[in-house]
């Protein structure tokens, strides 16, 4: 089976998880201030879909707290309002959708697993009553004109179940566009999947979702995030969720590392004659800001490529 479906697309959608899926997963704790400077660097940098908080449990994940602060202060400085900019929140429940009504929130993100197992260790249910809390909170988001994604997580492999059947994710993936999200973004979350597996769960969702109904997330914990964002795209995907610097990892899964670093992805694809809309040296510095006030290293080989030059 060819791995690449060429004429490959004009156009690329990048979905920024850096802030949020990122950030969550850093030991040290932003300020309020070091997380509007990172957000609004971001979002200047040319991308459009940013995700900057979660409505979840602070005693939980602390790193998320302030995100109705964070929604506020970027609406102050217009961000709300510039065409074609979303800003994204994610929420667990029904409690988590009442808060980011009241911080104004237009958009907002939903999750679940493909496994049972993680599922319960992640959000402490079964597939199926997320599903069911989901449905209230779509229905709810549908009311109040909020738009809503979908995430699913260990899409091909799962830290305590193993591999995981392209047709599970397939059906589950048919419920969540069934209760309204616009969106399913498919999760590598310990980042075992290769090129050819990513090929086999899409060609199995091809007979059944439209193609912008389907987003990938892939993890680079054995380093095949981008050979299998670049499989993803050749085969029809158009929207890819990244994090600038390659900052996150998972909790809830055991040796899972960052997400697949947007500066890295920018550079690869624009190399391929695929526009993203993303100046590179601008989510640079987006990035510089964040791993500096975590005081950390990047991931992105692109981003130490560029900070080693400006050395």
């Amino acid at each position: 089976m060819g791995i690449m479906n060429w004429p490959l697309p004009k156009k690329v959608r990048l979905f920024e998880v850096g802030p949020r899926d990122g950030l969550q997963n850093e030991k040290a704790t932003l300020s309020l201030e070091a997380k509007v400077d990172y957000i609004e660097a971001l979002l200047e940098s040319g991308l459009k879909d940013v995700e900057v908080g979660a409505f979840v449990r602070e005693d939980k994940i602390p790193q998320m707290a302030n995100t109705a602060e964070i929604l506020q202060r970027l609406r102050d400085r217009g961000y709300e309002k510039r065409k074609g900019l979303t800003l994204w929140t994610l929420v667990p429940n029904e409690k988590g959708l009442d808060r980011a009504r009241e911080a104004g929130a237009r958009a907002i993100a939903v999750f679940t697993g493909a496994t049972e197992t993680f599922t319960q260790k992640n959000i402490g249910m079964s597939v199926k009553d997320s599903l069911k809390v989901f449905e209230v909170v779509a229905k709810q988001a549908s009311k109040d004109r909020i738009r809503v994604r979908g995430y699913v997580s260990v899409c091909w492999g799962c830290p305590y179940e193993g591999k995981v059947k392209p047709s599970n994710v397939v059906k589950l993936a048919k419920q969540l566009l069934d209760l309204g999200v616009e969106q399913v973004s498919l999760g590598d979350t310990i980042g075992v999947a290769t090129p050819l597996e990513v090929v086999r769960l899409l060609l199995s969702l091809k007979r059944e979702i439209a193609r912008d109904e389907i987003a990938v997330h892939f993890h680079d914990t054995r380093g095949t995030a981008l050979p299998n964002c670049l499989a993803a795209v050749g085969f029809g995907v158009r929207t890819i969720d990244a994090s600038s610097g390659g900052l996150g990892g998972c909790n809830y899964a055991p040796g899972a590392s960052g997400n697949v670093a947007t500066e890295d992805l920018v550079y690869m694809l624009e190399g391929m004659g695929i526009k993203t809309g993303v100046s590179l040296d601008r989510l640079c510095a987006a990035s510089e800001k964040a791993i500096r006030a975590l005081d950390r290293l990047p991931t992105s080989k692109y981003l130490q490529a560029w900070l080693s030059k400006k050395v």
